[in-house]
């Protein structure tokens, strides 16, 4: 075994040849620090499509309703976060958060439904 440098907290240790750290605990700090960033976008991305989800699913109980677009951005609906999108025969695009569904109709208002492959 040789003597190696912990890249975390620089201490010298022994161990195999492709141990880069002392402990399970300098591993995890450093990849935490390394991960940051990407872990903040991912979890300010996943609270807006719950906060999406969540406005859907109260403005939608009984699993088809309207509703208008100021209604939707009055509780904090963001248009621009959405997990799939369906395209209808007619080329309806349905936008899905996940099972719930909005769909711009051209009176303006919106068409919430549930995603029927969730409730089965």
């Amino acid at each position: 075994m040789e003597i190696k440098q912990c890249l975390e907290c620089q201490e010298e240790f022994e161990g195999r040849v492709d141990k880069k750290f002392c402990s399970d605990q300098c591993r995890n700090t450093y990849n935490n620090r390394q991960n940051k960033d990407a872990n903040s976008i991912v979890r300010s991305t996943n609270y807006i499509l719950r906060k999406n989800r969540r406005v859907l699913a109260e403005l939608n109980p009984n699993g088809k309703s309207k509703t208008t677009a100021e209604k939707l951005k009055a509780k904090g609906f963001n248009f621009n976060y959405f997990t799939s999108e369906y395209v209808t025969k007619n080329g309806a695009v349905y936008k899905y958060v996940y099972d719930q569904g909005f769909l711009l109709l051209d009176d303006g208002t919106y068409a919430l439904v549930i995603k029927k492959e969730y409730i089965d």
